[in-house]
């Protein structure tokens, strides 16, 4: 049984028993959303000095719950947790119709731009929260990747605690084919058919971060693209993260001379103010197509996401040569 209010974590010693939606993770990252709003220090605290029992024993950071197990949780005075943001009803049918393609173990989801994958620093709610919400039939959602909240397209959502460590085993494997379209400023030239520039994060304060290429501290960075389609003054193309750092497509991008159209850290304000009066006001970058193997057959499964709206209405009007 999982579960338990603010007030009982401040006043009394609960004991959890693992079920199947746990099985196989670490005991510190169990913790960690457990007791939510609670210090990592803290819980690496607790588990130190031998106040997380499992099975009425001491345990390491590491060790991987099992079916059965009963954990010791001690009575812990956490922050009040905010009062949850119901999710309205147009949102959840809107939610409900981006889910591309769904089993028992999985679903990828066309997010719309503009929602944040989760909630964090200035964000109360993000998709994975408001899904959890209208699904409250699902006893675990959780995702396996992530997208920037002003990137639309495919995401994949694990249903229970095996299909996620198969699926995120798979994942730094290598073995997910991830294919973006992105709409660049210029003529791309046909003979950059990749980049590769070691990429660095660097914090501007507030929680906010820029990547810069760094070839002494970067981390080591690549991505292919192919040219899709040509515009006047643009270029519609295809980008393959190879590596999956922080902004890669945009940084990379922005790093052969073509920044993304609509991109506010790494753009060319220029060109986006042309796309802006033909009624474009966001980023043209969309997760267009994911590869993976299923977690329980292996058989690879590629779903692919629309455009929504907006990227529909602005292709148009560039084939239509309408772009300045």
């Amino acid at each position: 049984m999982i579960g338990g209010s603010v007030a009982e974590a401040a006043n009394a010693v609960r004991f959890v028993t693992i079920n199947a939606n746990h099985e196989g993770q670490r005991i510190d990252n169990f913790l960690i959303t457990f007791l939510k709003g609670a210090p990592k220090s803290l819980i690496y605290r607790i588990i130190r000095k031998g106040e997380i029992r499992v099975n009425k024993k001491r345990v390491k950071a590491v060790y991987r719950l099992c079916i059965g197990d009963e954990v010791r949780v001690p009575p812990i005075r956490l922050a009040e947790k905010a009062e949850e943001i119901p999710v309205s009803a147009n949102f959840a049918q809107v939610l409900e119709s981006c889910v591309l393609r769904e089993t028992e173990d999985w679903l990828v989801l066309n997010k719309p731009q503009g929602l944040s994958v989760h909630a964090g620093s200035g964000v109360q709610q993000g998709l994975i929260e408001a899904l959890r919400q209208i699904r409250p039939e699902e006893a675990f959602l959780e995702l396996v990747h992530r997208l920037d909240k002003d990137t639309s397209g495919c995401i994949l959502i694990a249903k229970n605690r095996l299909s996620l460590n198969q699926l995120q085993d798979s994942l730094k494997k290598k073995q997910f084919s991830k294919r973006y379209h992105a709409l660049v400023g210029g003529r791309w030239p046909a003979r950059t058919e990749q980049v590769n520039q070691p990429l660095k994060k660097i914090g501007i304060g507030n929680a906010e971060r820029v990547v810069k290429v760094d070839e002494a501290e970067g981390k080591a960075s690549l991505t292919r693209f192919k040219v899709l389609e040509r515009f006047k003054g643009c270029t519609l193309m295809e980008a393959e993260p190879v590596t999956g750092r922080t902004h890669q497509i945009r940084v990379h991008a922005q790093w052969a001379g073509h920044p993304l159209i609509g991109d506010v850290k790494y753009g060319d304000e220029a060109a986006d103010a042309g796309f802006r009066q033909l009624g474009f006001k966001r980023l043209f970058l969309h997760a267009a197509s994911l590869g993976f193997p299923d977690p329980v057959t292996g058989e690879q499964v590629t779903v692919k996401a629309p455009y929504d709206s907006a990227l529909s209405e602005i292709m148009q009007k560039l084939k239509r040569g309408e772009a300045q």
